[in-house]
């Protein structure tokens, strides 16, 4: 049965009348009553009958009634859903590897309260290089780390660095401190360096790391001890007291040039408000 006949004469339920139902769904009379007698011709019974100078529904048409009611439903019920999809395209959110475990998730979580048909395509880069993705257009937001006298972005949370090692892991005096650490261009780099040097401790640089896995996979070894944000310390390594201070950093989303539809203010105010800041800095 076609669904358009189905409303149509769901129409004539509602008013009782071929000419007002022909205008709640705005056609003629002829072209109202043509649709009728096809519905009537695909179902091979009459739907209407004569009564004094009324037209009502038959025997057949009553029957009707409350299958077309409930086929109009599951119809518009089926549109509603499957619009949702319509112009949708997917996401380029991307991430440091090292705020995986504890920051993308809650992003996500927020982004898919806004919108529960998107589809995210997550791109796990340092935030120098998911920067220059951003510039290019290539991603249409970016969760990244800036200095705490930055106003760049929308602020997720604040972090600090700390120097980790194996809950195992000896400190030998006589030796230079075996150090596993992130790439240069990492803010705990440069201070984990500067503060060892101005301490007057000898070190050797065993590792610099693009990713939190690997630089936390060379400490569980017990190999060397490292520097990285609080946010990032898994629950198998232990925080080192005494050693060099190192720099707190804000962790903040940056959109694109062309920014993605999800990304309105009142998500991106939303994700603001609903990230447990404080916790992060508390672990």
């Amino acid at each position: 049965m076609d669904i358009d006949g189905l409303r149509s004469f769901l129409a004539f339920v509602e008013t009782g009348s071929f000419t007002r139902a022909a205008k709640q769904i705005n056609r003629t009379q002829s072209a109202f009553s043509a649709q009728m007698r096809k519905l009537e011709d695909e179902l091979s019974v009459s739907l209407f009958e004569k009564e004094g100078r009324n037209l009502v529904l038959s025997e057949a048409g009553l029957a009707l009634r409350s299958h077309a009611e409930q086929l109009v439903s599951l119809h518009n019920q089926a549109l509603k859903q499957v619009k949702r999809y319509e112009n949708k395209r997917p996401l380029r959110l991307g991430c440091p590897e090292d705020y995986n475990d504890n920051i993308l998730p809650q992003v996500i979580r927020v982004l898919q309260q806004a919108q529960p048909t998107c589809s995210i395509q997550i791109f796990s880069e340092p935030s120098i290089r998911l920067r220059a993705l951003l510039d290019s257009g290539k991603l249409d937001a970016a969760i990244v780390t800036r200095t705490p006298d930055s106003e760049e972005g929308y602020w997720l949370a604040s972090d600090k660095g700390v120097w980790i090692a194996h809950p195992d892991f000896k400190i030998d005096k006589t030796q230079p401190l075996p150090l596993a650490l992130f790439q240069t261009d990492c803010k705990y780099h440069a201070a984990a360096i500067d503060g060892l040097t101005k301490q007057g401790t000898a070190y050797q640089l065993l590792a610099c790391c693009n990713t939190a896995s690997a630089q936390r996979a060379i400490m569980r070894s017990k190999l060397a001890i490292g520097a990285m944000g609080k946010v990032s310390v898994t629950d198998d390594l232990k925080i080192l007291d005494n050693m060099p201070p190192l720099p707190s950093v804000d962790i903040v989303l940056l959109t694109g040039i062309n920014p993605h539809p999800i990304l309105d203010r009142d998500c991106l105010t939303k994700l603001v408000e609903l990230m447990p800041n404080t916790a992060l800095m508390n672990r």
